[in-house]
């Protein structure tokens, strides 16, 4: 009986020692571990506190303060997802594309493919003009979320690129059904009607366009180009014989986006099929002004209405007259659902 106890006891002991040892050899382990865990947290804090900071500057367009802070965060901690993307539109806004897109790559790996990182990506491969990785980045985005508009909006933007555009206007409708008032898309369904010459559903789609709602264009998307709205509805209207709307959509377009001679030049066209030579003249002047090689590449120099433009202070003269007749006019209440006056 003795002796069992003695091995009982033995045992137990033994058991103990094992413990103590074990709990000396792992404690300073796992202390180091939580030592490091709580020193990588603090990293990663301190890294999204830079990002914030970083992407307020990027909102108030403050570039080169976004990119500072984005590298600080990046110096903290590279594994910070959102201090790559932020980075990455900074180098973007510089014209550096091809680290941009590193960047941005790398924050989709660090964020396990997030969808939104994928559709940017998407969106800088094709303003590169690489169709086919952007849309590899946008079908993964949708097989993540199908129920997102921008990225439908990129999807109609491919097949835009691609020439297939009954299969852009279908994406282009999805984003629509998702976000009705979404002014970047309305836009670009607008542009295929056109080209279509389906006035009408130009026309249709344009009725909702309030492109106040896109203020800040949004990274997601493309440019919204100024005035292009007033200059479609200038063509559909033209196209379907309500020539004095037109007229009105052309002029608000030229108000709009001086620094583009199109809206002039169409100006000018309408003038010539009326027989207004010299408002014709007029619009040809103040084009040629503003950019002589897109005129010139429209072929307007070599028609006869160009050659008889009056030169110097005299074309300067009748611009500066023809553009305040033309301001009084675009005041004229001009569309038919009851948009605003100008």
């Amino acid at each position: 009986m003795n002796l069992f106890r003695h091995r009982i006891e033995t045992r137990y002991r033994r058991r103990c020692l094992i413990a103590i040892v074990a709990s000396v050899i792992i404690a300073p382990q796992m202390g180091c571990r939580a030592i490091v865990k709580f020193g990588e947290s603090r990293q990663s804090v301190a890294a999204r506190r830079l990002s914030r900071q970083g992407l307020k500057a990027a909102r108030q367009g403050d570039w080169k303060v976004a990119e500072t802070l984005y590298s600080e965060a990046l110096d903290v901690s590279s594994n910070n997802d959102a201090a790559h993307r932020g980075l990455a539109e900074t180098l973007w806004q510089r014209g550096l594309t091809e680290d941009a897109v590193k960047h941005l790559r790398q924050a989709v790996q660090l964020s396990a493919g997030d969808p939104k990182h994928l559709q940017r990506l998407g969106r800088m491969y094709l303003e590169m003009g690489r169709v086919e990785e952007a849309a590899r980045q946008c079908e993964i985005a949708l097989q993540s979320d199908r129920e997102w508009a921008a990225a439908w909006a990129l999807w109609g933007d491919l097949e835009a690129a691609q020439n297939r555009h009954d299969s852009a206007l279908a994406a282009y409708h999805r984003a629509l059904s998702l976000q009705p008032d979404y002014p970047y898309v309305q836009l670009q369904a607008a542009e295929i009607y056109h080209q279509q010459g389906r006035q009408d559903r130009l026309l249709a789609t344009l009725d909702r366009y309030h492109p106040s709602q896109a203020a800040s264009t949004s990274q997601m998307d493309g440019r919204l180009a100024i005035g292009r709205a007033d200059l479609l509805r200038g063509l559909a209207m033209r196209d379907l014989g309500r020539h004095e709307e037109a007229t009105q959509y052309l002029i608000a377009a030229a108000q709009k986006n001086p620094a583009d001679v199109t809206a002039r030049l169409q100006l000018a066209a309408s003038a010539i099929s009326s027989g207004q030579t010299s408002s014709a003249q007029a619009w040809l002047a103040q084009a040629m002004q503003i950019d002589p090689e897109a005129v010139a590449a429209s072929g307007w120099v070599r028609s006869g209405i160009a050659t008889e433009m009056p030169t110097g202070l005299e074309s300067d003269a009748i611009t500066m007259t023809l553009t305040d007749e033309m301001i009084e006019r675009s005041r004229i209440a001009i569309a038919p659902n009851g948009e605003e006056k100008r």
